[in-house]
């Protein structure tokens, strides 16, 4: 007897491993370093408009995200129609790719990158070219230029890179994208740049302003706090920012996401303050790893990179005995979120007694 069979590339698909939380332990605090969330609970406001929000569950949301757009309009200085707003920015990828790519189409990005990548392309039938990142956890972008067929229609770059941590500088992004041909969608996804602290820093902005195949993703997830209620938007030229909305699932955003989007956008003073605490609290860590003998790679984002190779099971192992939950990428390394103050001495034990070999 037969029954109904998915599409292969469905069948395809690799796994989304999301990040593994605590198990309650007695007598010890546990804390989630597996997810790069926020630490700080939502922002000043924000509960009060989200729970306004909830009194009006029995009405669809607004689908035109109008009250969203407008503040993020005059926020970044761009047009509302170079606006798209979804479900996180790991939606907008889907999108992209979907909305861009036919069967077969090709999409080269970094890898080891975001792992939400190879998901999206597969899931459109495209084909993933992953390009591996130098040994410093940086995007090669020489070689990604080289990877550039008659057959790629999408380029995405992470900066700073998840999970590696590196961000791209400016003059490197604009020397890659002389390069990179007019037709060719490229993706600057900045789901963390609010925490980069560096010379030369990407503007995503900036560049999407200057080149129409340049697509920016942003997210509320990381430095607003918003990872439980999925918001997140690109900014396009129209064409493509266009080609977002159709593509979009109809009222995705909540009524509750978007109003909590809004108050979020309101509450910058208190935003910065807490994001500055995080880069500060970043580099004390980073400080502590290395000092305990760690190789670390730069870290741009809410997060850092322990590369332990075969022995990374051991590693998340060793962590969860101390009560932090890390996410662990195979035999490769372990990604390590930025926490609570206590959950960060912690990973400063971890690293003095786990030491790399």
């Amino acid at each position: 007897m037969s029954t109904p069979t998915p599409r292969r590339n469905v069948l395809a698909i690799p796994a989304y491993v999301p990040g593994k939380p605590p198990a309650p332990r007695e007598g010890l605090t546990t804390y989630k370093l597996s997810s790069n969330e926020n630490p700080y609970p939502p922002l000043p406001g924000v509960v009060e408009a989200a729970t306004a929000e909830v009194e009006r569950l029995n009405r669809y949301p607004d689908m035109g995200a109008a009250r969203l757009y407008d503040a993020l309009a005059e926020r970044l200085d761009v047009p509302t129609t170079h606006l798209a707003a979804a479900t996180g920015s790991v939606a907008l990828i889907y999108q992209l790719v979907q909305g861009f790519c036919e069967p077969g189409d090709e999409v080269v990005h970094a890898w080891r990158s975001f792992e939400a990548y190879p998901i999206a392309i597969t899931a459109s039938a495209a084909v993933s070219v992953p390009v591996p990142v130098d040994a410093e956890g940086r995007h090669d972008l020489d070689a990604m230029r080289d990877a550039i067929t008659d057959r790629t229609r999408v380029v995405l770059v992470c900066t700073p890179n998840n999970p590696t941590g590196p961000a791209l500088r400016q003059t490197e992004l604009d020397a890659f994208l002389d390069q990179v041909p007019e037709h060719v969608l490229v993706v600057v996804d900045e789901a963390y740049v609010e925490f980069v602290r560096m010379d030369d820093p990407v503007d995503g902005v900036a560049t999407y302003r200057d080149r129409p195949n340049v697509v920016v993703t942003r997210t509320f997830s990381k430095a607003y706090g918003l990872a439980g209620l999925r918001v997140g938007y690109a900014i396009a030229h129209e064409p493509i920012a266009s080609a977002l909305r159709a593509v979009s699932l109809p009222f995705g955003v909540s009524g509750v996401a978007q109003a909590a989007a809004v108050a979020s956008l309101d509450a910058e003073p208190a935003l910065l303050e807490r994001v500055d605490a995080l880069v500060a609290e970043r580099d004390r860590v980073l400080a502590g790893v290395r000092a305990a003998g760690w190789d670390v790679p730069d870290a741009q984002g809410n997060f850092f990179w322990m590369a332990a190779g075969d022995r990374t099971p051991e590693l998340a192992v060793a962590a969860d005995d101390l009560g932090i939950v890390v996410r662990p990428f195979g035999r490769e390394g372990a990604r390590v979120s930025i926490g609570e103050t206590e959950a960060n001495d912690r990973v400063i034990e971890l690293a003095r007694s786990f030491p790399q070999l």
